[in-house]
């Protein structure tokens, strides 16, 4: 089993998202929208935009950083232009 990445966006008024990455995404996604997430992600509902499967936490640290770093490609992702 390898690591994913994936990308929420928030549910709301203001939309805004946030990349991350896990070993079981649906769970992951579940302590996000539970609160038990990150602190970034509290008090917000989230949905998967954006996800990729990668074969080693390396990799998906590394690609993890470059998606947040990235904000020509953090945009198209987050208006599905990809």
């Amino acid at each position: 089993m390898g690591y994913c990445v994936y990308m929420l966006k928030s549910l709301g008024k203001k939309s805004v998202t946030y990349v991350g990455y896990t070993k079981n995404l649906s769970n992951r996604i579940r302590l996000h929208n539970s609160g038990k997430g990150a602190k970034f992600t509290r008090g917000r509902k989230w949905r998967v935009i954006y996800k990729e499967k990668l074969s080693s936490k390396t990799k998906a640290i590394s690609r993890e950083y470059y998606i947040k770093k990235n904000r020509t490609l953090r945009n198209r992702i987050k208006n599905k232009q990809l």
